[in-house]
Parts: C-alpha cells; sequence; structure tokens
C-alpha cells in the first residue's frame, strides 16, 4: 500500500477512472458515469491542496488499482458546504467541535469489486487511522454494505441531536 500527498495529482487519471467504477455501481448505479468523472476530477485536483491530504491506493498483483482513500485534516471553522451543513444540522455545533474539528476527515473510501471481501476496506482505514486516531468519515444511508462494515470495524455514530439526513457520520473506535 502505497501513501500519497499532493503527488496524488500524478496519478489522478488513474484513480479516477477507479473511483468511477466504484461510485457509479451499485447502489450509486443512478449516477452519471460522466459526471461522476468530471465532479471527482475537479474535487481531487482541490482536496489535494488541503492540509493535511493524504491518500493511499493499494494496487492488485496485475498492476491496476485495487482499492483507495483519501483524506484531510477537519478544519475550523467547520464548513457548511457539500454534505458539511448536514452533518452540522446532524450534531449540532458542540459534537463538531469536540468530535470532527482537527480529526482526519476519511473523503474517500472505495474497493473495486474485483478486490472485495479481502480486508481491503479495513486495511485501508487501518492505514489512514495509524497516524490518525481521531478520525470521520461520512455514508450515505443507502450504501447498506458500507455502513454494516463500519459498525463491525467498531466505527461508532455520534449520538444525534438534530433532523435526520440521508447520511451518516461515523467516528474511528
Amino acid at each position: 500500500m502505497l501513501t500519497h500527498g499532493r503527488d496524488i495529482l500524478d496519478r489522478a487519471d488513474e484513480l479516477t477512472t477507479a473511483y468511477v467504477e466504484v461510485f457509479t455501481a451499485p447502489p450509486f448505479e443512478h449516477r452519471d458515469p460522466e459526471q461522476t468523472r468530471i465532479a471527482f476530477r475537479e474535487r481531487l485536483e482541490t482536496d489535494a491542496q488541503r492540509p493535511g491530504f493524504q491518500a493511499w491506493i493499494e494496487r492488485s498483483e496485475d498492476g491496476r488499482i485495487a482499492g483507495f482513500l483519501t483524506g484531510w485534516t477537519t478544519p475550523a471553522p467547520f464548513r457548511t458546504d457539500r454534505s458539511y451543513g448536514s452533518v452540522l444540522d446532524r450534531l449540532g455545533a458542540e459534537q463538531v467541535e469536540e468530535l470532527l474539528v482537527g480529526a482526519f476527515e476519511v473523503d474517500e473510501l472505495g474497493v473495486l469489486p474485483h478486490a472485495r471481501g479481502t480486508g481491503l476496506a479495513r486495511r485501508l482505514l487501518e492505514a489512514a487511522t495509524r497516524d490518525h486516531p481521531r478520525a470521520w468519515l461520512l455514508a450515505w444511508n443507502q450504501n447498506h454494505a458500507a455502513i454494516a462494515l463500519y459498525r463491525h470495524l467498531g466505527w461508532k455514530e455520534p449520538e444525534v441531536r438534530g433532523p435526520e439526513h440521508d447520511i451518516l457520520v461515523f467516528v474511528a473506535p
């Protein structure tokens, strides 16, 4: 497994292809592959510049990407764009400050179909949290396999203080 910083952009095309393969397959089959490709590539260009950005990639024996994880240190003040507003609404400012700000934010975690069932998602999460014991991530409430995995690995959902949303927040064990 290799760890990357901003140099991930040297592998952006390959990572983007892997991302699209993961995030346009069930339960994400409603996503348009080309729009998904464009949006991820644009985000990656920006995300790689964030303070604390790191990426992990593991390859199969044939050299293809088998899985990946990207993330960074959550800055203060806590953002409100993308899903962050829902997180703030769901957990409340006090919990967000206590649990998420300054913690490692797992932004993208993907395991390609040919590598599923090998423990790769667990290994990627362990690699990311080895140096960042305070970590968190979001899961779409319809991604039942990922939710089951996070719970199995001991990731916990903080107390919900606001309205339900289609995202769940998990913090590292």
